[in-house]
């Protein structure tokens, strides 16, 4: 086994039933962690975790739904008393859907406050007190580069919730250092991954996959930032991360 500080690792993913969570957790598996998996989707976690153990990786699963509160702390209880502690929370998390403002699709604005800001929160709230009782710990929230840069028409909406989680990444590094918590922020820009599949405006969605189909790059590209900001020493934290296509402008 590969000695390093990602050994032993507890490190609990939401959203890990495809694209960049699964990925994530795959290569933290490889590397020694002890992968703690969350999503919606029972049948997809499931295969995944039998996967990661096939591999000769530690790994187990819960169904999440990151917008009910109760689910991400059961999530949270699973993986304290099948490994004893949390090391490591990735807030992977999220959907985008996008199209123009003047549609007024706000059931999708709703969602995505619910999942890409509450679903954060709610994982937040769920893993800190586990983490102040360790004296030590790590959050990764995963943002977007939409979260930087507005992508205007149709992004509007999704960006603010991805801004929003920058703030949140921020302020929360600003509160815990003195309590020994690392806090990272990861924003990708076009990742392969299902995210491309939220839209339901027909003309943004063939804008979006216009997009994918020409740059996306693999899902690996972001779970190695998540590895690099996990393997630094102790005393060293990767506030922030932002990487895209090389192709990509936006």
């Amino acid at each position: 086994m590969e000695t390093s500080n990602i050994v032993d690792k507890v490190v609990v993913i939401t959203g890990a039933s495809s694209g960049l969570g699964e990925s994530t957790a795959k290569l933290l598996a490889l590397k020694g962690a002890k992968v703690v998996l969350g999503a919606r989707r029972t049948n997809r976690i499931t295969a995944v975790v039998k996967e990661i153990l096939a591999a000769g990786g530690k790994a187990i699963g819960f169904t999440t739904d990151v917008t009910k509160r109760a689910e991400v702390e059961a999530l949270i209880k699973g993986a304290v008393e099948t490994f004893g502690r949390v090391d490591v929370m990735v807030n992977n998390a999220g959907i985008m859907a996008i199209a123009p403002v003047n549609l007024l699709k706000v059931d999708e604005w709703d969602q995505q406050i619910d999942v890409n800001i509450k679903g954060v929160l709610y994982g937040v709230a769920a893993v800190l007190p586990q983490m102040l009782k360790q004296k030590k710990g790590h959050i990764i929230n995963l943002a977007s580069v939409f979260g930087i840069k507005v992508l205007a028409p149709g992004g509007t909406v999704y960006s603010a919730t991805k801004s929003a989680v920058r703030m949140l990444t921020e302020g929360l590094r600003m509160e815990l250092h003195s309590e020994n918590i690392r806090c990272t922020l990861i924003s990708p820009g076009a990742i392969e991954s299902e995210l491309q599949n939220g839209t339901s405006d027909p003309s943004s969605a063939k804008f979006v996959k216009g997009i994918y189909n020409k740059i996306a790059i693999p899902a690996d590209s972001v779970a190695r930032a998540v590895l690099y900001a996990i393997e630094q020493p102790g005393e060293v934290e990767i506030d922030e991360v932002v990487l895209r296509p090389t192709a990509q402008d936006l």
